[in-house]
């Protein structure tokens, strides 16, 4: 019987529970695949938490690298045996599962199971923030906070290779240093520090032309104040609470700013925006403009400890579990 981690009620990391959950034969459009590897994201906790609302009960978990064991009847382009991986799909956190064929993406050769895993959603994310949302270019200077997380040292490495100046923030020393070793110029420790002067200070008073902010409620407010004038926010995560802007007026005293709350449903939403994506992400890390750091794994029963070591920011990089 398949084991997977459900989502009975919402709450703390204790209400994931690892349970005997039925998949069926995969039906049309539908494939079948059996996780070598699962990624460990933010928006998981958002869902398990309720802050996200999905109805229950759910198996947890939206990102995965496996092997195809079964097609759907209608089902071209794939085979058994062979090794996919996908984001943005929840049901994750299980042995094996039923994906939408269309969203499946075949890994490369070259690319191991636990990298696709671990850099799918995050990696992509990255993609569509720097590309699409802002197209970073070539002596711009962009800040991004939680520099040291899955999503930041993939997102600042990628920035840097576009010629981009890279401010990072992180939270201690430790977090600053790793920072500082994947792509970003300057690091700024926001526990010791203000960061809003600090990049004033380090744009010679300008500021920056975008900022890229995951952490949320702490850090919005002080973000605006980092923007050049006409300068973007980019507002893609919580993770420390949900953002609310009351005066709009704000945005015109600051500089006549633009803030967005993007989402990877809406840029990759269409298959070809996914394989794009994809592609761009794999051909970075065959470069080796991205390095991935995905040295942080769990079991996929140790579920709750995962998402206990991620919302205490107890990580860094990318994390997977392993069923």
């Amino acid at each position: 019987m398949n084991k997977s981690v459900v989502v009975n009620q919402t709450g703390d990391p204790e209400v994931l529970t690892f349970q005997e959950w039925p998949v069926d034969a995969p039906g049309p459009g539908q494939v079948r695949i059996r996780h070598t590897a699962i990624g460990l994201n933010f928006i998981d906790t958002y869902q398990r938490s309720g802050l996200y609302p999905t109805n229950l009960p759910f198996v947890a978990g939206n990102e995965g690298a496996g092997i195809v064991t079964g097609l759907g009847p209608d089902v071209t382009g794939f085979s058994v045996g062979q090794r996919v991986c996908y984001q943005g799909q929840i049901g994750a956190y299980a042995e094996e599962r039923l994906v939408a064929a269309d969203r499946l993406v075949p890994i490369p050769d070259d690319i191991d199971d636990r990298t696709a895993a671990s850099v799918m959603l995050k990696g992509l994310t990255a993609y569509y923030l720097l590309f699409k949302t802002w197209p970073v270019q070539k002596g711009e200077t962009i800040l991004w906070h939680a520099a040291a997380g899955g999503t930041g040292l993939i997102a600042t490495q990628w920035a840097k290779s576009l010629g981009a100046t890279v401010i990072g923030t992180a939270g201690g020393q430790e977090k600053v240093a790793l920072a500082l070793a994947h792509g970003c110029d300057h690091g700024i420790d926001y526990r010791a520090e203000a960061f809003a002067p600090k990049v004033r200070e380090l744009t010679g008073g300008r500021g920056v032309d975008v900022v890229y902010d995951g952490v949320g409620k702490d850090t919005f407010e002080a973000s605006l104040d980092c923007l050049r004038p006409r300068g973007l926010l980019v507002s893609f995560g919580n993770a420390s609470g949900v953002v609310s802007i009351p005066d709009l007026t704000v945005l015109s005293k600051k500089g006549s700013l633009f803030v967005t709350r993007p989402t990877g449903g809406h840029y990759l939403g269409r298959r070809e925006d996914l394989l794009e994506g994809a592609d761009a992400l794999f051909a970075a890390i065959r470069s080796g403009a991205i390095k991935i750091d995905a040295g942080q794994s769990f079991a996929l029963a140790d579920a709750a400890k995962a998402h206990r070591a991620l919302e205490g920011r107890q990580t860094t990089g990318s994390v997977v579990l392993i069923p």
